[in-house]
């Protein structure tokens, strides 16, 4: 960061709360990306608040359970400095096997008080619905959410992964304050129809991945280069063809971080960040060097070349693979 300046801020949406422009996706501190550190991962979460980044991003399912633990830990006596948002929406067997989708009013609710006691809190400040379950009707996720907001354990609701149809429904019923989706360079199926509809009704972005795991940095390996158990074996994106495919595509970032003096990592995050002022990307990490390296793109301002010269390099189609493996794609966009 440059002399520890303070991050900037933006709103969530137009009427949404205030949080650093960039967020800190803490997936990857729960064993998903190699093995986990604690330790590191803690003094990661502390080092973001000291530098103004707010927007802290955690789900049941990553661990299960340990994510939201793990941040709990590294929150105590510095929640009031955080903006806390989580997701739900899966069962669990006693052994943390995750079974079927369920986001019935009754899960949430005893959901929630998990969640609160694991985090540490006494309220979750951005709750999402993680992936919209075909078997409870939107208007009921959405109503339950409200009735948590009025009993003070949520101040805001959000949607992952949500079609538009989805949106409007569950919007009319207690007010979306934002969507979660994949957002980056190489991935933007968001900018077609989604976009104009959370201008429409003033909800905010946060754009997780927006580097690609990792690919986007220009320090990506093949699939089959990671250890079992690293999230990224099974990613369309890395395998085979593919990882050869995207490589060349995304070859322009390179060329344009040189010409910016800045990181591959940075350059990505700041054409995202232009993209639109209710857009908080959330790249993760476990390591503060990365975590510095990630927040000093909030200071980076591409010139409209730049930014017209990725946009060219990598249309929305252009990435080889789908973002997921085939079982995990039809979750997204219902």
């Amino acid at each position: 960061m440059p002399h520890d300046e303070i991050l900037p801020t933006r709103a969530l949406g137009a009427a949404g709360p205030v949080v650093s422009a960039l967020g800190l996706g803490c997936f990857g501190m729960s064993r998903s990306y190699g093995a986990a550190d604690d330790a590191e991962s803690i003094a990661t979460v502390r080092r973001a608040l000291d530098l103004g980044c707010t927007f802290l991003d955690t789900a049941e399912v990553y661990g299960p359970f340990h994510n939201e633990a793990l941040l709990g830990s590294a929150l105590r006596g510095r929640r009031d400095d955080a903006f806390i948002s989580t997701k739900l929406g899966w069962e669990y067997a006693p052994d943390g096997t995750r079974g079927a989708l369920n986001s019935s009013p009754g899960h949430i609710r005893r959901t929630v008080d998990a969640m609160l006691l694991r985090l540490g809190t006494e309220h979750i400040d951005l709750l999402s619905q993680h992936r919209v379950d075909s078997q409870v009707p939107i208007e009921d996720v959405a109503g339950a959410v409200g009735e948590l907001i009025t009993a003070g354990k949520v101040r805001y609701f959000g949607l992952s992964e949500a079609a538009t149809a989805t949106i409007r429904r569950a919007h009319a019923v207690t007010p979306v304050t934002a969507l979660q989706t994949e957002y980056a360079l190489w991935e933007r199926h968001v900018e077609a129809e989604i976009q104009p509809v959370l201008r429409e009704l003033g909800i905010g972005l946060v754009a997780y991945s927006p580097l690609g795991r990792g690919f986007l940095t220009g320090t990506a390996k093949p699939a089959e280069e990671y250890a079992e158990g690293d999230y990224r074996r099974k990613d369309p994106r890395f395998q085979g063809e593919n990882f050869h495919a995207n490589s060349t595509a995304i070859g322009v970032v390179g060329v344009v971080a040189d010409h910016a003096g800045a990181t591959p990592a940075q350059v990505c995050l700041a054409w995202l960040l232009a993209k639109g002022e209710h857009i908080v990307p959330i790249p993760g990490t476990k390591h503060r060097h990365t975590l510095e390296e990630n927040l000093r793109a909030a200071f980076l301002r591409l010139s409209p070349e730049d930014l017209a010269r990725l946009d060219e390099a990598v249309p929305a189609g252009t990435t080889k693979g789908q973002r997921y493996p085939e079982d995990a794609m039809d979750l997204n966009g219902r």
